[in-house]
C-alpha cells in the first residue's frame, strides 16, 4: 500500500436499487417514504425517490475500508450531504461511484479525501478519513 501523498486508490463502483432502499430501510428503521415512494419525494421538491444519506455514505466507507484493510485501520470519517441520490424504479438503479487520494501522510497516519459522484454530480462533499498506518 502506498502511503504517499497523491496516492490515488483503484475506484469502486456501486449499484443502488430500490430494494436496496427497502433492505437499508429495515435495518435502520429509516422508514421515511421519500425512500420509497415518487408520489411522496415529488411532492416535497425531490426529483424522485433518494437514497438514504446514510446509505450512500456507508457505501464510501465500504470502499475506504476495502483501500485500507479493514475498519480497524480508520481513525476518523466524516463528510457532507451536498446533493441527493436519485434512485430510479428500474432493476438497474444508479451507481454510486468512489474514487480516493491521499492528501498528507506522516509516520503514524494518512489523510485520504474521497470524491463520492452518481450520475457524474458529486453527492457527498468534504468527504474525508483519517487512517493509522
Amino acid at each position: 500500500m502506498s502511503w504517499e501523498s497523491g496516492h490515488e486508490f483503484a475506484p469502486a463502483s456501486y449499484a443502488v436499487t430500490r430494494a436496496d432502499l427497502v433492505r437499508y430501510a429495515g435495518a435502520s428503521g429509516d422508514f421515511n417514504p421519500i425512500h420509497y415512494s415518487d408520489r411522496v419525494a415529488e411532492s416535497v421538491g425531490l426529483p424522485g425517490v433518494v437514497a438514504h444519506g446514510m446509505y450512500t455514505l456507508a457505501l464510501a466507507a465500504r470502499a475506504l475500508t476495502d483501500w485500507v484493510g479493514g475498519p480497524e485501520a480508520v481513525s476518523s470519517f466524516g463528510a457532507r450531504f451536498t446533493k441527493p441520490v436519485v434512485v430510479p424504479d428500474t432493476d438497474d438503479g444508479v451507481r454510486v461511484d468512489v474514487t480516493g487520494v491521499v492528501k498528507s501522510a506522516d509516520d503514524t497516519s494518512v489523510t485520504v479525501e474521497l470524491t463520492v459522484t452518481s450520475g457524474g454530480t458529486k453527492v457527498l462533499g468534504m468527504c474525508r478519513a483519517v487512517v493509522r498506518c
